[in-house]
């Protein structure tokens, strides 16, 4: 016997049931054990940072990395998957000052490094219990109870040696860049972080007027960073681009380029000037090179003057300069821009930084302790901006020619949010360019999904590489494993433990924890000089411990180096589109460099989870949605299907609680009861699959249809789910679920309410149970719990959620649905033509209820005649299906339903006006006269109509046409598919009394339900009302109370649960009770 099935919809407490089972048998760890020895599918988990609470966006992320390991594991492959925690880096830190009441790094150093970093590994695991117990309800597997921690110090001693390869090649080296700086964290960034924190802001610009030198005229400069004109060492131009010479209606005179001249001096022009500037002589950028300017500020010129042999205050030349905005001069400030930093270098310019490590402007400067840049925060305690103050300035000084106000996109700290400055400073660098060409040609093995990221998004971001900046001046993080001599400068990488135990001396090195401080305290001998090495002070982006994974997870190469090179690359990845330059970059980058190898074979890109109207989710905004509260509502399954089958993973996911329940209702809810139908009368029948078999040679049509399509389900979901199209799977397996619930036990109800066991009703039994079982299967990968619970007590029946007993051992049957094998197609009982046919028959009858609905005519109101036109007619099994399902007498296949429609034609004005303005009015007459069959015949046939109107000879294709197809009276007809559907709707007396019949018998049946009664039991039946309703039931009482289980039909006599019906007009007071 099977377990009773509730048919309620609470999915959310089958899976805690579920996800104990799992749990208290240690069925994850068994379908890794029990695949040990076959091949190795390897799934690398991007780790989450413990301190920060799961959002609604880690249940896609987590729902689409636990599918495919599962798929996988199904199909054979052993799929090792650990999990992994990201533990350093600022959201730590940051984190951490708050909670302890510290602001920045001059307090961090106060409170004390030490105890600080104390503090960040208490930090990391604030939500760690969360993590696994949301893991948990969305169904996530992977090994938590060994995760690798980037923290550990074994994973810092393999990131070590990874750096020390990396400067054994030349790659890793120090320089004086301009970098994108963080003021708030101290910290540069790498470029892939500033991918990541983009902010469209609406700013203040300036055009600035510098005073050319020995002459009474004016360079017009344009900048969007006000704050770094006191920093201005020099003016750019483009050598090739027209520069002119104006005089402007404001009296000055203006240098700037020609090809802009209208668009910035405009603003000049007044009624009474008739036009804003006089051209006074034109030339090329080159010859203003060398031309002087004076500086801004005297506090520039005398910084400036400080930089021995160096040159400031002159124009330069370079093709960088563009004519899309501004004025063709760029002001030039190399502490604070690449292209700056660049020319400067080239004109050996003066450096001058008038803004310090914390973003304020220096002493000497006349805006001193200003934020350059102040973030909305700092702005809200009180902070003054610096570029208000220099506008204002300018403006007093008559040095402001405009200050206009422009929206741009501007890179912000994605973990503070403070605005980042390209600032000018010492930093350890990765030198990736040497490596870009294999860069590139690696990312050409991976398999993207979709390919268009690939190719275009990461593609692009590789070939427009630069040198990854991997120092941060911070404190919880990898350290830089680099030591500089104190005299010399000579600097050395230590690649482990071993090495700098032997460099230093002292063999604590092979215990200390490695981090700051602890690590700082060992000093080195120089080999060149015999001065003391210390360890530089910075320690590493955090992206490069995420992307280090790989191989230090596994203590690589102290330790399981035959196991990495089996485990490497990954065979599969999958994170948010929003790491494409981050996770998926840094897993690249270090491949390439360490291994000469893409680090995956496969990923997925998910695209973002957004509310219900398409908006991004924040807290502020009150959209966010709760990914617990949407667990304990909607469970699991229901939000997994949902992602799946939405739309494709890489694309915006709306979250609709409302779509999320429709999903559930259609395919869940289905999948159980049909689950539910089978449990229900097999229990009735005392029916075991084990002691019956399929006789194939007796199956009939629906049996032979149903396992047809069951095995085309599965060679297509297999297919899908093998090349990663995981909408095609969910749609491939919803429509299996559909035609199995809705078609073939519906079709089938009487076999399974047959009397006895006859083999008919056995191999009815067989097939429904084979194919509730299969479609499990092929759907365990995508909604595991509710799978799980039906595979337990269809297989497991009694010993269902418990541990397999000795007799389960023996007949080899599987604890676990994710332990079993993935079902695999058999081609041989796969019939194209019979699939056809039925697809066919289910076209014919989609449009035959259309047919109904159109013309008011109930499914339960029995029609004369109905007639089909079809590429080919079916089988007389077929129209017996079609007459049931349709509830008609007769059906007809026919080459031609012109008897019941016909076809009106008019102009489409859009086409057919412009070609023939003058004739339409006769064109419109000529159509309104066609005969509409003979002429749709026509334009099937040529593909035009071709007549003569108002003089004009017109040719008129489907696309100038407006056709409706008009309905003989008493008829109604549907076309698609290729096929056209006309019924009979008119009604004879004969017909309404059978409808009455079968309105009252559904009324009776509504009945039963409501009042709670079992399949079996018998009823007593009252009717009083219509005496013509009376009338009719009198001569139909044998059907009526055969189909009901009524052992007695009273008239005029109320029993318990009356209640009045219209019954097609017609008013009846209907009573049920039991017997």
């Amino acid at each position: 016997m099977y377990n009773k099935v509730q048919t309620d919809m609470n999915f959310t407490g089958r899976e805690k049931q579920v996800e104990e089972f799992w749990k208290n048998e240690n069925i994850f760890d068994k379908s890794v054990e029990e695949r040990d020895g076959n091949e190795i599918y390897m799934f690398y988990d991007g780790p989450p940072t413990a301190n920060g609470k799961p959002h609604i966006g880690h249940v896609l992320t987590r729902a689409i990395k636990d599918m495919i390991p599962r798929y996988r594991t199904m199909k054979g492959y052993q799929v090792p998957r650990k999990a992994g925690w990201d533990t350093h880096g600022l959201p730590v830190e940051l984190e951490v000052e708050k909670a302890i009441g510290i602001n920045g790094k001059d307090q961090i150093e106060a409170y004390g490094i030490e105890p600080f970093i104390k503090k960040c590994r208490e930090s990391v695991w604030k939500y760690k219990g969360m993590w696994e117990d949301f893991s948990g309800t969305v169904g996530f597997w992977a090994d938590m109870d060994h995760p690798y921690i980037t923290y550990e110090d074994d994973y810092i001693e393999s990131e070590w040696w990874a750096l020390s390869e990396i400067w054994k090649r030349k790659l890793l080296y120090k320089g004086f860049k301009v970098v994108p700086y963080c003021p708030r964290c101290g910290t540069p960034l790498s470029s892939h972080e500033v991918a990541q924190g983009y902010k469209t802001l609406k700013e203040r610009t300036a055009i600035v007027r510098f005073k050319v030198k020995g002459e009474d005229a004016y360079f017009l400069a344009w900048t969007t960073t006000p704050w770094t004109l006191l920093s201005n060492v020099a003016l750019c131009v483009n050598p090739e681009e027209t520069y002119v010479k104006v005089k402007a209606a404001d009296g000055n005179v203006y240098y700037l380029a020609k090809a802009l001249a209208d668009r910035v001096l405009s603003k000049l022009k007044t009624k009474e000037s008739e036009s804003a500037y006089e051209v006074l002589e034109e030339m090329a950028g080159k010859a203003l090179e060398f031309k002087e300017y004076e500086p801004l500020y005297p506090c520039t010129r005398e910084a400036a003057d400080k930089r021995k042999n160096e040159k400031a205050f002159f124009v330069v030349c370079d093709t960088y300069v563009t004519m899309t905005d501004g004025t063709g001069i760029v002001h030039i400030a190399p502490a604070f821009g690449e292209d700056d930093a660049r020319v400067g270098r080239k004109y050996n310019i003066a450096f001058v930084q008038m803004v310090d490590e914390k973003g304020r402007m220096k002493e000497e400067t006349p805006f001193a302790g200003m934020r350059a840049k102040p973030s909305e925060k700092e702005l809200q305690e009180g902070e003054k901006s610096a570029d208000p103050a220099v506008l204002k300035d300018l403006e007093e000084k008559n040095l402001l020619f405009d200050a206009p106000k422009v929206e741009h996109d501007y890179p912000h700290c994605w973990r503070c949010s403070t605005p980042l400055l390209y600032y000018a400073r010492e930093s350890w660098f990765v030198k990736v360019t040497a490596v870009k060409d294999e860069l590139v040609e690696n990312n050409k093995k991976i398999n993207w999904v979709p390919k268009s990221i690939g190719e275009g998004r990461f593609g692009d971001w590789l070939e427009n590489i630069q040198d990854w900046g991997i120092s941060r001046n911070r404190y919880w993080g990898t350290p830089l494993n680099i030591w500089e001599c104190q005299g010399c400068g000579h600097q050395l990488s230590v690649g482990s433990r071993k090495e700098l135990a032997e460099r230093s001396g002292d063999q604590t090195a092979l215990t200390v924890e490695l981090h700051r401080p602890y690590i700082d305290r060992f000093v080195i001998r120089c080999p060149e000089c015999g001065k003391e090495m210390r360890r530089v002070p910075e320690v590493i982006d955090c992206w490069f411990d995420s992307g280090a994974m790989p191989f230090a997870q596994l203590h690589y190469p102290f330790e399981n180096r035959e196991l990495f090179h089996k485990e490497f690359p990954a065979s599969f990845i999958s994170e948010a589109v929003d790491q494409t330059r981050g996770w998926f970059y840094s897993l690249h980058a270090e491949a390439t460099l360490l291994f000469h190898s893409p680090a995956f074979k496969n990923v997925i890109v998910m695209g973002l989870v957004q509310d219900e109207n398409g908006q991004k989710m924040s807290k502020s905004k009150g959209n966010a949605v709760d990914p617990f509260d949407a667990l304990k509502t909607y469970g699991a399954d229901a939000i997994r299907w949902y992602f799946y089958t939405n739309s494709a993973p890489w694309l915006p996911s709306r979250f609709s609680g409302k779509a999320v329940q429709e999903g559930e209702r259609k395919f869940l809810g289905t999948l159980w009861n049909t689950y539910a139908f089978y449990v229900l009368y097999a229990n009735i029948d005392d029916f075991d699959v084990d002691r019956h078999t399929l006789n194939k040679d007796t199956l009939s049509v629906m049996d032979r249809w149903i396992l047809s399509r069951m095995n085309s389900m599965i060679r297509m979901t297999d297919a899908a789910l093998n090349d990663y199209k995981i909408p095609e799977a969910g749609k491939t397996l919803a429509k299996f679920v559909d035609e199995l619930s809705n078609w073939y036990v519906r079709r089938c109800r009487e076999r399974f309410w047959a009397k006895g066991m006859e083999q008919d009703k056995i191999n009815a039994y067989i097939t429904l149970y084979t194919c509730l079982l299969n479609v499990c299967k092929c759907a365990a990968p995508m909604v595991p719990f509710i799978t799980e619970a039906i595979y337990q007590n269809l297989v497991r029946k009694e010993n269902a959620f418990l541990p397999l007993t000795e007799e389960e051992k023996q007949r080899k049957v599987r604890e676990s649905i994710h332990l079993c094998d993935y079902p695999k197609a058999s081609e041989e009982d796969v019939d194209a033509k019979l699939e056809s046919d039925m697809e066919e028959v289910l076209d014919i009858i989609v449009l035959g209820r259309a047919c109904r609905n159109a013309a008011n005519r109930k499914n339960r109101q029995p029609l004369a005649a109905m007639f089909v036109k079809a590429e080919q007619s079916v089988g007389s099994y077929y129209v017996d299906i079609i007459k049931e399902e349709l509830n008609v007498k007769e059906v007809r296949f026919t080459d031609d339903v012109r008897d019941f429609t016909s076809y009106t034609f008019k102009p489409q004005l859009r086409t057919v006006g412009p070609k023939y303005g003058k004739s339409l009015g006769a064109v419109k007459e000529y159509l309104q006269e066609l005969d509409g069959n003979a002429a749709m015949d026509e334009l099937n046939e040529k593909g035009e109509l071709r007549f003569t109107a108002g003089g004009a000879e017109v040719v008129l294709t489907k696309e100038d046409l407006l056709i409706d197809v008009t309905q003989k009276e008493g008829f109604m007809s549907e076309e698609d598919y290729g096929i056209t559907v006309v019924i009979d709707t008119n009604l004879t007396p004969e017909l309404m009394d059978e409808g009455y019949v079968a309105e009252i018998i559904s009324k009776i049946q509504t009945t039963r339900k409501e009042i709670g009664l079992e399949v079996m039991d018998h009823i007593r039946v009252s009717l009083t009302g219509s005496d013509k309703l009376k009338a009719v039931v009198e001569n139909q009482v044998e059907p009526i109370t055969t189909k009901v289980l009524a052992d007695a039909i009273l008239f005029d006599t109320d029993v318990k649960n009356a209640k009045e019906w219209d019954i097609n007009g017609e008013k009846l007071r209907i009573g049920v009770e039991k017997i």
